[in-house]
């Protein structure tokens, strides 16, 4: 879908200047892309398809994603526009599939200084190892403990800067890296404000964010880009890791068709509503939703908002028209499409050389076999899932071997990154799940831990999936086998959960007895806006849960008797 701001304001608009003059407006292309998450393989299941609506209305899915193909696409888009500039705005590393993830994503940031990319905001996933980590992605040299993964070569970091505006240092109060950078090319200048979500220390592990504060994204965006119009750069761009819900899932909906607006929802819209007229689009993501959408400025002008899905399936085609006397963007002219990171088009060599590379040092660790299964596993999106169910059976199975009181283990959505597949890939056979399967699905490095919880504690956990910070967005937990519960939707927060249906083994949950209960490190400290998780007594730290899944996957299936699709029927869902 191509969208184009309403000519309804005509103030600002500027005529282009007769040929054979001097042109006093310029088209800058934007191409930008969010959520990559260390994808340098073609994704595989539904994580590597993306949603197409076709001129008959009808909906396909088309094969889409992988950095060799990511990178001939913005090569191919570049072509004929000599202003150019590649933007991202965060998750670029962290849950991460094995070929990245295993060298701490250093492949990924050398993959992106190969394909081109400017700048990028930094995404709450860029914090999963902490600030000292990220500033070594940005600066380069060889990681503290593993040290340098290839003979003779250290790292050199990132050619593009890593934008932290709200993101402060507790004591010096000052972003931890650069709050913004201007793009300059033959005379125009873009400044570019990188803001990742006020709410990163609820999604992240706490040693991730110690030390750090994170910032307004609505304040710290004005106050940088009053700043910027004070140097002399009139022309703004916020690179938002943030992000709304299209009304539709394909990635070419006309999200304007409805109104201004009306086509996406969720948090972006009130933040885009407060930024100031000053800036002139939002890049965001962090949702992983495929959106070109205008929502209106505090004046009221309609304003540019995108976000490319994730994975590098989508990248966005902005243009940013330049006006060379103002120095500001002719908002009324900006264009800005969505398109497919196909699979049909040659693969960019260096980028196939460089997997290639990685591949070979990550083949003794990511080939293992450690499992057998039936049929696919799908992570999906409903409130439960094959995959969730297997992995928390998994976690309570390490549980009972560290001790044999435990009786639940519970698996947060987000945790959980990718399906596993039953045809073959790489040297596996059908069915097989290698090492590097399973890393892909659990990338976090999270530890199993136990805790003792009351039983009122248990259904208060419940109840937070659809209360408190998780109302207007459910994270439902997966959950073992033996407990389970009605989810009655039609009802709203807490009162979604029915209390009297929830039972272990069929016995009803008593609020006085204690539950010894598993769950990961990130849960374990009150993660995904589950507090009550953080009161737990008697805790016990067990081994990784990616440790724990290999482990159930050897001892539960064969060759003979590959493990069958759980039948994710725990959770009773009402409405």
């Amino acid at each position: 879908m191509l969208a184009t701001l309403p000519n309804g304001a005509q103030a600002g608009q500027v005529e282009h200047s007769p040929a054979g003059a001097a042109s006093r407006t310029v088209d800058v292309q934007m191409l930008s892309f969010n959520d990559f998450h260390g994808n340098l393989q073609p994704p595989t299941g539904s994580s590597g398809q993306i949603a197409e609506t076709g001129p008959d209305g009808t909906t396909k899915q088309v094969a889409a994603g992988g950095v060799e193909y990511l990178a001939s696409s913005l090569r191919t888009a570049r072509e004929g526009h000599p202003y150019s500039v590649t933007t991202a705005a965060g998750d670029l590393i962290g849950a991460s599939p094995l070929l990245s993830g295993l060298f701490h994503d250093e492949p990924t940031i050398e993959a992106m200084n190969g394909l081109g990319l400017d700048v990028t905001s930094v995404g709450n996933h860029e914090f999963d190892e902490g600030a000292t980590e990220l500033a070594r992605m940005q600066n380069g040299g060889c990681h503290p403990e593993d040290g340098c993964f290839e003979q003779g070569k250290t790292f050199e970091g990132a050619d593009f800067p890593y934008l932290t505006a709200n993101v402060t240092d507790e004591k010096t109060g000052k972003p931890i890296l650069k709050p913004y950078w201007v793009w300059k090319h033959n005379g125009v200048k873009i400044g570019f404000i990188g803001v990742t979500l006020e709410g990163t220390p609820n999604i992240v592990s706490a040693e991730g964010v110690k030390g750090l504060k994170f910032h307004d994204e609505i304040e710290t965006v004005n106050k940088y880009a009053k700043e910027l119009d004070r140097q002399g750069v009139k022309s703004i761009v916020a690179l938002i890791h943030e992000g709304g819900m299209p009304a539709s899932t394909s990635y070419n909906y006309d999200c304007d068709s409805p109104g201004a607006g009306d086509g996406v929802s969720g948090p972006i819209v009130d933040i885009a509503k407060g930024i100031s007229p000053k800036v002139d689009a939002l890049v965001t993501g962090h949702t992983h939703q495929a959106y070109v959408c205008t929502i209106p400025d505090p004046s009221g002008r309609p304003r540019m908002v995108t976000s490319a899905s994730s994975f590098g399936r989508l990248y966005t085609d902005t243009t940013l028209t330049y006006d060379r006397r103002t120095g500001d963007i002719v908002r009324t002219s900006v264009e800005s499409a969505n398109h497919v990171v196909t699979r049909d088009q040659p693969k960019a060599a260096d980028m196939t050389a460089l997997i290639d590379r990685w591949n070979k040092l990550a083949e003794p660790v990511a080939n293992r076999p450690i499992g057998y299964i039936a049929a696919d596993i799908s992570k999906g999106d409903a409130p439960e899932e094959p995959l969730g169910d297997l992995i928390a059976d998994a976690q309570l199975a390490h549980a009972k071997s560290l001790d044999d009181k435990s009786v639940i283990a519970l698996m947060n959505p987000g945790g959980v990154r990718a399906d596993l597949t039953y045809a073959a890939s790489g040297s596996e056979g059908d069915g097989v799940v290698t090492y590097g399967e399973a890393f892909t699905v659990q990338p976090f490095s999270n530890t199993v831990n136990l805790a003792d919880l009351t039983g009122a504690q248990l259904i208060t956990v419940l109840q937070q999936q659809v209360s408190g910070a998780n109302e207007a967005s459910p994270k439902i937990l997966q959950i073992s086998d033996g407990l389970t519960y009605t989810l009655d939707m039609t009802k709203s927060g807490a009162d979604r959960v029915v209390t009297d249906s929830v039972k272990l083994n069929g016995v009803a949950i008593d609020p006085a007895a204690t539950y010894r209960v598993a769950m990961n490190s990130f849960l374990a400290g009150g993660g995904d806006g589950f507090p009550e998780l953080a009161k737990g007594t008697n805790p016990l730290v067990g081994e990784d849960d990616l440790a724990a899944l290999a482990d159930y996957l050897t001892a539960k299936s064969s060759a003979d008797a590959p493990l069958p699709v759980p039948a994710a029927d725990r959770i009773t869902v009402v409405g």
